[in-house]
């Protein structure tokens, strides 16, 4: 059995989109970081996605456990031509598809990005190439808000609709457990 740790990245206090785009996490709730860090298992490899808000996160969660390799296909969702634009920006520009992104996640896809669906397999596809090349019981993943809720909808068989409804706030955690086939959801967005 594996127990994966979802730990979403310190807040990054953008007011638009962002994916692929780099920025930084804010890391300055030393308390807040240290209860993360003390609540996660001291035996865990931590890794994250490989992108600067995450990566930072990581390194100040880590503390003597393993540091894995950051990978890139833990990355948020790709948003393309919507990246660094405002939520009212996108929705003036492309109301339809802006709207049906959230209300029927599956294969639409911002435009020159990636959908729900094609996130989720490449998320699915990392965890399962780190739970068997892993040979940690406990992992903590460093990553973002969308690839936590496509692990959600994995774990409880839900429709992505319903898994995006999840708040998932910054740096908390949320736990699942692997054993075969058979996934098993803890707490979803602890804040410890």
């Amino acid at each position: 059995m594996t127990h994966l740790w979802w730990v979403r990245h310190g807040p990054t206090h953008e007011k638009a989109f962002v994916g692929w785009r780099d920025v930084p996490a804010d890391l300055s709730d030393k308390a807040q970081i240290a209860r993360v860090a003390a609540y996660l298992p001291k035996d865990a490899a931590v890794i994250s996605s490989d992108l600067l808000r995450a990566r930072q996160t990581a390194d100040a969660i880590a503390g003597p456990r393993r540091r894995l390799p950051e990978r890139a296909d833990l990355r948020e969702f790709n948003f393309g031509d919507w990246d660094g634009l405002g939520f009212d920006e996108v929705a003036a520009m492309s109301p339809d598809l802006s709207r049906r992104f959230w209300e029927e996640p599956g294969d639409l896809a911002p435009p020159n990005g990636e959908s729900w669906n094609a996130v989720a397999a490449r998320v699915s596809d990392a965890v399962a190439d780190l739970c068997q090349q892993s040979m940690a019981r406990h992992i903590v993943i460093v990553a973002h808000i969308g690839v936590i809720m496509t692990q959600i909808q994995r774990a409880t068989h839900a429709p992505a609709y319903a898994a995006m409804g999840h708040q998932i706030n910054n740096l908390s955690v949320t736990d699942m457990r692997i054993d075969g086939d058979n996934w098993a959801i803890g707490r979803i967005n602890h804040l410890p």
